[in-house]
């Protein structure tokens, strides 16, 4: 049974920073993209980032330049560090398994987690 357990949000000041962080069981981890995404109140999923098992990484032009994806294999983990987060970052962020090696863009993937909370308010 694939499972993806995200954690890290909380809340935080405009500005400010968080590491996401998402532990995957139930696959082989190394043989598959992963991939960010979130929703917001009253929106649809967004895709936010990708990475390929060879660190390969993309991401979406919301987030390009404040937001670093990373993944430790031996650890069956991926992150997602959050940097000069806005109020238009509130959402839920979930971590999502891609459907192939390289399914690492603009996807929602074939499964995610629950998802933790990221509030961003002063």
């Amino acid at each position: 049974e694939v499972q993806l357990t995200e954690s890290g949000g909380g809340l935080v000041h405009p500005g400010g920073s968080l590491l996401l962080s998402c532990v995957a069981s139930g696959f082989e981890f190394e043989g598959f993209a992963m991939n960010w995404v979130r929703q917001a109140p009253g929106k649809e999923l967004q895709w936010l980032a990708g990475i390929t098992r060879n660190n390969l990484k993309t991401y979406s032009a919301a987030v390009n330049d404040r937001f670093t994806i990373s993944r430790d294999n031996a650890n069956n983990a991926v992150y997602l560090q959050l940097n000069m987060l806005t109020t238009e970052d509130t959402a839920m962020y979930f971590c999502a398994k891609g459907k192939s090696y390289w399914d690492y863009e603009e996807t929602l993937g074939d499964y995610r987690g629950q998802g933790t909370q990221v509030t961003v308010s002063s």
